[in-house]
């Protein structure tokens, strides 16, 4: 994944505004780095960003964070954190998984989030995007997840429909691929 093996996770965190991934990407390639990858989200009022990024040469952790905080439009302060990236283990010794994508909404209550990632969590399935988001009553929860092929994934659609009865929510499980082309969340690449 990253460039170099002079990569890092960068986090960062403040009170939303204009150009705080302009000001954070600035810092990054005025080290002559790269970013890898990169998620970032707004929730209520406040910015989180988390990116891999890859530079020429190595830098103390505290160094590229100080970068960061004061980097070119850098207009209020930002919450920063980075730790020297580790690679995942090798294919070969992960377990393999595919990846799903779990949709669950209903009316807002107390416990939505814990009750799913328990379930979750009590199958070894690694959650690894996760949103959720109340809109007066009701609340709305997706989760990208990575499922362990030695479940039975229709057994698992019906433990989630059941947990889903019994919070009054609409549940649903499906496979990346098919969230993907049902909801036309296609990226293609033109020449």
């Amino acid at each position: 994944m990253p460039e170099t093996q002079h990569a890092y996770v960068l986090d960062v965190m403040a009170e939303d505004h204009p150009g705080i991934v302009a000001s954070v990407s600035q810092a990054v390639e005025s080290l002559g780095g790269n970013i890898d990858s990169c998620s970032q989200t707004v929730l209520g009022g406040y910015f989180t960003l988390i990116m891999i990024v890859s530079l020429p040469d190595r830098i103390a952790p505290d160094e590229l964070a100080e970068r960061v905080r004061t980097a070119e439009g850098a207009s209020r302060p930002y919450q920063v954190l980075v730790y020297p990236w580790q690679p995942r283990l090798p294919a070969a010794v992960a377990e393999p998984s595919e990846r799903f994508v779990i949709t669950a909404f209903g009316a807002d209550q107390p416990g939505i989030v814990r009750r799913f990632s328990q379930y979750l969590a009590g199958k070894d399935i690694n959650i690894v995007d996760l949103y959720g988001h109340r809109e007066g009553e009701e609340f709305v929860l997706i989760g990208q997840v990575e499922v362990p092929k030695r479940w039975d994934v229709g057994m698992m659609q019906a433990d989630l429909e059941q947990l889903g009865q019994e919070l009054g929510f609409a549940v649903k499980l499906q496979h990346e691929n098919v969230f993907v082309a049902t909801n036309q969340l296609r990226f293609t690449r033109t020449p």
